[in-house]
């Protein structure tokens, strides 16, 4: 076994290989771009090394560098993680050549599988069920009566799907012929964008499918296990944001046949390490060869929790040259385990990554709950990387067990200053068609995510509007030279109250209060409570209303307001009672809703558009997208040009409504 280890990765997965390498007694390197100099992880590491720069061409990308950077420190391996260099047969070859151990399978495997066209080939000649598709690796391949008859030949609805890469980039659903040549074109710039390379290719598209995948795992010696399936059918924009093990809809037959499958397309490349073989299954039980990917999977702690192998463990003790361990030669699913992905995501844009500072970031510490978390209160979520937070697993006996476990521990998260996708995940967790297994990969186009939400109702945001009023008067008066333990506005005699205003969204509150001698009156717009403060003070205020008493927590970052209680969370903007006039935006500006750069600008300065128009594209975290007009109106200025880098809020045209 190797005594020390670089981790070229970031995040929640150079956290979580840490963790296994310290039980290992293995000594960490980690490396950091600029972005991410105070990260979590560099400080759990033994020593890390800096790589200049932000951008992941610049940083994670960069082989030389991270290969620099195990030779200066002496480490004898290297674990690249998921994503990044993790799939690269090239840098995998380059670790060969420098005598240092590269944590994963071989170059060769890594390239077999870097094609999804010729890895499709190989597993159909290995036996394993793949679906019809035809390639588009160039404009020629392009031409449009070319597509109309492959497609014709295919079926609809088909899909197109990047031939280098995943993550749901390059991927476009075709239900008719209309559609066809736009989408095609968009997958092509979309995956040429993301990875270099603009092929993609026509498959047929299955309706209502699972999305399940097989762990398996490979020696040196000859062996290849699986370890059995995980479901990750609940997708938005074509990535998995629940996975769970084992999957409602496969039996112990079906896990067998999946798994021989499985271990066939692992023979077929001499498979050494961590890898999984994705299938898509039709309602029949009938699945499909998708792809392997060739490296350990973001969501592989739900294998780890029903099987009780560490996969971290067993990749540094196979890439040392051990056989797999005993353990891992005959495993069957004990229990259920469903793992989450917490994103900075606004869900009511259209999943839109968002950054910012993480003013607070906070777990509950429960039975059968693990999280992998890549943040911390205070971290910055950046423009560069992907948006997710952490990982939330839970783990029960039963699935109703793992759902009820997780939902709870998420509700407790305290998650502050940047918009997540955590009440989504909750609401899938509760949604009554998720609790009975019926899921396909089609779930979010069934259930309207914001259905999902549950949003706060009335009652919630206007107990949490008060309390955050009190909280703020509470620190305003502690940090006051004269009586600081007065009430601020108290008055011997009755006085006018003390007001705030507050918004939440479109909703906007109307906070009054006033201190009497032993008590205190409030209202909020029309609802006038009755209150007793228990404690107060400019963090925690415990206090009965209504006859309940409750202890709630606010936390504030300049003018924006957390108050979190047993009702939920609510965020308030504090309204500035004398606004600057120059900062209000033009009628019809249309503003980004995430930092990127400008790809495409669709009309011009004078052009007559039609509700739904598209009028800038923005690229952000190697995704497009598009901004339209929510009106019909002229354009009466463009603010930006192709190129240009944006921040969120940023007016990037304007649409008048062309009247004068």
């Amino acid at each position: 076994m190797f005594n020390k280890l670089l981790i070229a990765n970031r995040g929640e997965i150079a956290s979580r290989i840490i963790r296994t390498a310290r039980a290992m007694d293995i000594s960490t390197v980690a490396v950091y771009s600029d972005a991410d100099r105070d990260a979590p992880y560099v400080a759990q590491a033994d020593e890390s090394v800096h790589l200049p720069g932000t951008a992941p061409a610049d940083t994670y990308l960069r082989g030389d560098l991270i290969l620099a950077a195990a030779q200066r420190t002496g480490a004898e391996a290297i674990h690249p993680g998921y994503g990044f260099l993790s799939e690269n047969a090239g840098f995998a070859t380059a670790c060969a050549e420098a005598g240092v151990v590269f944590v994963g399978p071989s170059p060769a495997a890594i390239t077999a599988m870097g094609s999804k066209i010729a890895a499709k080939d190989m597993m159909r000649a290995a036996g394993v069920p793949v679906l019809p598709g035809v390639t588009v690796d160039s404009d020629r391949d392009g031409d449009p009566d070319r597509l109309r008859s492959a497609a014709t030949a295919i079926g609809f609805p088909a899909l197109v799907k990047a031939a280098f890469g995943g993550g749901g980039r390059g991927m476009r659903i075709v239900r008719s012929e209309s559609e066809l040549v736009e989408a095609v074109s968009s997958a092509r710039r979309e995956a040429a964008s993301a990875f270099g390379d603009g092929t993609v290719f026509l498959e047929k598209f299955v309706e209502s499918p699972r999305h399940i995948e097989v762990q398996i795992f490979g020696d040196t010696h000859g062996t290849v296990v699986h370890l059995g399936e995980r479901e990750c059918s609940i997708q938005r924009r074509y990535q998995k944001i629940i996975e769970e093990a084992p999957s409602t809809a496969v039996d112990d037959a079906l896990r067998d046949e999946l798994g021989r499958a499985a271990v066939a397309a692992g023979k077929a490349l001499d498979y050494e390490g961590a890898g999984t073989v994705e299938f898509v299954m039709a309602p029949d039980g009938t699945f499909y060869f998708l792809e392997v990917n060739t490296r350990l999977q973001v969501e592989h702690p739900v294998t780890e929790l029903v099987t009780g192998v560490d996969l971290v463990r067993a990749q540094l003790l196979v890439a040392s040259g051990a056989p797999l361990p005993e353990e891992m030669l005959h495993t069957a699913p004990r229990g259920h385990a469903i793992e989450v992905r917490l994103y900075a995501e606004d869900v009511a844009a259209g999943f839109i990554p968002v950054s910012g500072t993480l003013t607070t970031l906070e777990f509950p510490e429960f039975d059968g709950i693990r999280v992998d978390a890549g943040f911390t209160s205070g971290s910055t979520v950046s423009t560069f990387y992907d948006p997710m937070l952490a990982k939330v697993i839970g783990y029960g006996d039963t699935r109703a067990d793992a759902c009820s476990r997780l939902a709870r521990a998420l509700t407790e998260t305290r998650v502050h200053g940047v918009t997540t996708n955590r009440d989504l995940l909750v609401g899938i967790l509760r949604e009554p068609e998720f609790l009975a297994g019926s899921i396909d990969t089609g779930y979010l186009d069934r259930h309207d995510p914001a259905g999902l939400m549950n949003g706060e109702d009335d009652v919630t945001q206007r107990t949490h509007a008060l309390i955050a009023a009190l909280a703020a008067q509470a620190g305003r008066r502690s940090g006051t030279a004269v009586l600081p333990a007065m009430p601020s506005g108290w008055r011997t005699l009755v006085s006018q109250p003390q007001s705030a205003i507050f918004t939440a969204g479109e909703e906007r509150f109307e906070v009054g209060y006033r201190f009497g001698r032993s008590s205190l009156s409030a209202a909020v717009g029309d609802w006038t409570p009755q209150v007793r403060i228990i404690s107060a003070s400019a963090s925690q205020v415990d206090a009965e209303i209504e006859g309940v008493r409750r202890r709630y927590r606010v936390t504030v970052a300049g003018t924006t307001h957390y108050v979190d209680s047993s009702l939920g969370c609510s965020v308030f903007s504090e309204v500035d009672r004398f606004p600057d006039p120059s900062a209000m935006q033009e009628a019809g500006s249309l503003l980004a809703p995430m930092p990127g750069s400008v790809v495409r600008i669709e009309v011009g300065e004078g052009a007559e558009v039609a509700a739904g128009t598209a009028i800038v594209v923005l690229e952000a975290m190697k995704m497009e997208h598009t901004v339209r007009t929510p009106a019909d109106g002229i354009v009466t200025s463009i603010a930006v040009d192709v190129g240009h880098q944006v921040e969120s809020g940023q007016v990037l045209a304007v649409v008048s409504d062309g009247q004068s």
